[in-house]
């Protein structure tokens, strides 16, 4: 059983499911924010790789939209650490969307390669996000 099956057998509230989004570019993160202010979902925000990293390490996310091309380290050296630290703990590999403007086959190559499970073209736009969400997190 997990924690919202837990939760909704006690009669509580469950927790809210939490996203880590990496994005370096502060207009993003509020328009990926506003997108997301009424969804029910918790957010934390990442502007690099290293502390995006750092975030994952120290949280329980059920998903993670990465930006490939982010200040320190790069989204997809991130998902790498990311990938490492969870096969070194036998923990379950969460979710992880690569973000980018660069739509080409190659850097979908390129994300699958690094670890990523799924991929996001920005500009992203509301509604087809919101169903990638739901569809990622089987909601």
């Amino acid at each position: 059983m997990n924690d919202t099956q837990t939760a909704k057998s006690r009669g509580q509230q469950p927790p809210p499911v939490r996203i880590l989004i990496a994005e370096d570019s502060e207009s993003n993160q509020m328009l990926l924010s506003l997108y997301l202010t009424d969804s029910g979902y918790a957010l934390d925000f990442a502007a690099n790789g290293r502390e995006a990293v750092s975030l994952f390490k120290a949280g329980s996310y059920s998903l993670v939209l990465m930006d490939i091309f982010m200040p320190i380290l790069d989204g997809l050296d991130a998902t790498r650490e990311i990938r490492d630290f969870e096969r070194d703990r036998g923990l379950s590999p969460v979710p992880i969307a690569a973000v980018s403007a660069n739509a080409f086959t190659e850097d979908r190559e390129r994300s699958l390669q690094a670890g990523c499970t799924n991929f996001l073209a920005k500009p992203i736009r509301k509604i087809p996000l919101l169903k990638f969400i739901a569809d990622t997190l089987g909601d």
